[in-house]
């Protein structure tokens, strides 16, 4: 990007800047989308900076046997490249050197140097070549659009479907910070309810951390003083206490739908005149509830659209009203009310779609058939670019024959025969493989 910036304007006067720099492989494709690589990609690309990148054959270097790939920028493009990229396969035009030079085991020959110029000024197309044995020869290249490395990146969602139930187990495990599990439940283990006495976490702190220490359990400065904190610990003790109680209030029973068991809650905090804030209600929710296909879905919310609203979000989504579940809001009947769940996001999925594709489309034709319930995530939509050799030039080489398969495997018996025979000093004719 630095050579970027050098680029003479050709506002300046000048007749603009064209460069050649040499990249490994991950200049190609590291990063995801939204990513700093990505977008380096992308303001090369989009800014019409890229005319060409030509693949340079493996070990043609001294230190290093990667694959490497000349970049080649100009901000003064001919009318034929603009908005064009050429790739240009480079990688089976070499020589062999007699002697290795280091890394370097072969060379351009200057027929190869014409060839790859001539493909290069010419802006060529070329298919790959294939031999007899139907392996891979010559140059190969393609004239590409700007927009064909271009992609979306759009989160794919499903429905949170969860079972919940209290016990005195899944209560229990509220007595610790998730972040200092093992720490906190050795020091109540080992010491019990003099955890929660003034002073005595303070006692313990060098006992702590040795033990800390000698469990390979790393704390930052912020969780130590997390770990010996009254505060923390008495805030834990609390969430035990109250999901006991609703434990005795709302009973021991599974739920199969997490939304009434969410209601039954409120209720229950309600009656009991409890004080409790999101955080401490989500870590209860959290730590006596599970995943399950066959459970509810879990409702996030519920919302009604004006007139107004409903424009303004179809506009936002580019779809029509029947299209809105496709999208995460499910009409209740035919009211004006949508329903929008809470997403999983162990199950949630991202899909790379190309440009030129639409995101709907491309939702119904490949997801949709597969995961009926699923919808898309607009909102986490990112545009990435990424340049794939492998992809544009990769030919595949066909299976050989049954009949020549056998031919090679009857040759190798008949020389281990002559083998067996003479390691065994017998006559080859004595020998019965089974042929």
């Amino acid at each position: 990007m630095e050579m970027v910036n050098k680029i003479k304007s050709l506002t300046s006067g000048s007749a603009g800047s064209r460069i050649a720099s040499v990249h490994n492989g991950s200049s190609l494709f590291t990063g995801d989308a939204g990513s700093g690589e990505s977008n380096i990609r992308r303001y090369i690309i989009e800014n019409d900076l890229l005319e060409a990148i030509v693949q340079m054959p493996n070990n043609l270097f001294y230190n290093t046997g990667i694959t490497t790939y000349v970049w080649l920028l100009s901000n003064n493009k001919s009318v034929t490249r603009q908005g064009k990229v050429q790739l240009i396969d480079g990688s089976l035009l070499f020589k062999k050197l007699r002697k290795n030079l280091g890394e370097k085991n072969c060379e351009f020959t200057s027929e190869h140097i014409e060839e790859i110029v001539r493909t290069y000024l010419n802006l060529s197309t070329i298919e790959r070549a294939l031999d007899d044995n139907g392996d891979s020869i010559g140059i190969a290249s393609q004239v590409f659009d700007n927009n064909d490395f271009a992609y979306y990146k759009v989160n794919i969602e499903r429905p949170d479907r969860r079972k919940a139930q209290f016990s005195p187990a899944r209560n229990e495990s509220l007595r610790f910070d998730k972040q200092l599990q093992e720490p906190m439940a050795h020091l109540y283990q080992t010491h019990g309810n003099k955890v929660y006495e003034a002073g005595f976490l303070k006692e313990q702190q060098k006992a702590m951390l040795e033990w800390c220490e000698e469990n390979e359990f790393s704390l930052n400065a912020k969780a130590r003083t997390k770990l010996l904190d009254l505060k923390v610990w008495q805030k834990h003790l609390n969430l035990v206490t109250i999901a006991n109680v609703l434990m005795t209030a709302i009973g021991e029973n599974e739920y199969s739908d997490f939304n009434q068991f969410k209601r039954d809650i409120d209720a229950s905090l309600k009656a009991s005149k409890t004080k409790l804030d999101a955080s401490g209600k989500n870590a209860i929710l959290n730590a006596v509830s599970w995943y399950d296909e066959t459970a509810e879905k879990v409702i996030k919310k519920k919302q009604k659209l004006s007139r107004d609203k409903l424009t303004e979000l179809l506009a936002h989504l580019d779809c029509q009203q029947t299209d809105l579940a496709d999208h995460g809001y499910y009409q209740v009947a035919d009211s004006n009310e949508y329903i929008i769940y809470e997403s999983n996001s162990d199950l949630r999925d991202a899909e790379s779609i190309p440009l030129k594709d639409n995101i709907h489309r491309y939702f119904l034709a490949e997801v949709k058939p597969h995961v009926d319930e699923a919808w898309i995530n607009l909102d986490s939509t990112k545009l990435g670019y990424e340049i794939s050799f492998n992809k544009y030039f990769y030919r595949h080489k066909p299976l050989r024959s049954t009949d020549e398969v056998a031919q090679d495997i009857i040759g190798l018996e008949q020389k281990a025969e002559g083998l067996i025979a003479d390691i065994l000093g017998i006559a080859v004719a004595d020998i019965d493989v089974g042929v």
